[in-house]
């Protein structure tokens, strides 16, 4: 009889995958990281945080938990209507909010900091470009 792997086991795999399509993918796709800029800087905004890693460590358990579920249901639901982009974008504030639990794993550690950076940068420049129209 084979166990299943732990949460913790199978998150792990989920984020190395991510991280990896980030790497090869996302960066290089303007509009996706448009929409996660978008993302991280409206929950930021809402959140009255100045970034994406304020919202991550001003979380109360709550909140954690209510913007996985809002992002569990949205991620379903835009990918059920075809729109891969918008629920890229909310896999990657996903398993960034979700790494942060998990920094224990130095794997998972260093990727949260790489998916945070790209976060922070996608932010960025959707506030630049916010600000000039």
């Amino acid at each position: 009889m084979t166990s299943e792997p732990s949460k913790e086991a199978q998150f792990k795999q989920r984020f190395i995958s991510v991280v990896a399509d980030l790497q090869q993918n996302g960066i290089n796709d303007p509009e996706a990281m448009a929409l996660v800029g978008s993302l991280a800087s409206e929950l930021a905004d809402a959140l009255k945080q100045n970034s994406w890693v304020g919202v991550k460590q001003n979380l109360t358990p709550e909140i954690y938990n209510e913007m996985l579920e809002s992002f569990r249901k949205r991620g379903n639901e835009y990918h059920k209507d075809g729109r891969t982009k918008h629920a890229y974008a909310i896999q990657l504030l996903s398993v960034s909010l979700v790494a942060a639990t998990q920094r224990n794993d130095a794997d998972i550690a260093a990727g949260e900091q790489l998916t945070d950076q790209l976060i922070e940068r996608a932010a960025t420049i959707y506030r630049q470009n916010r600000s000039r129209h």
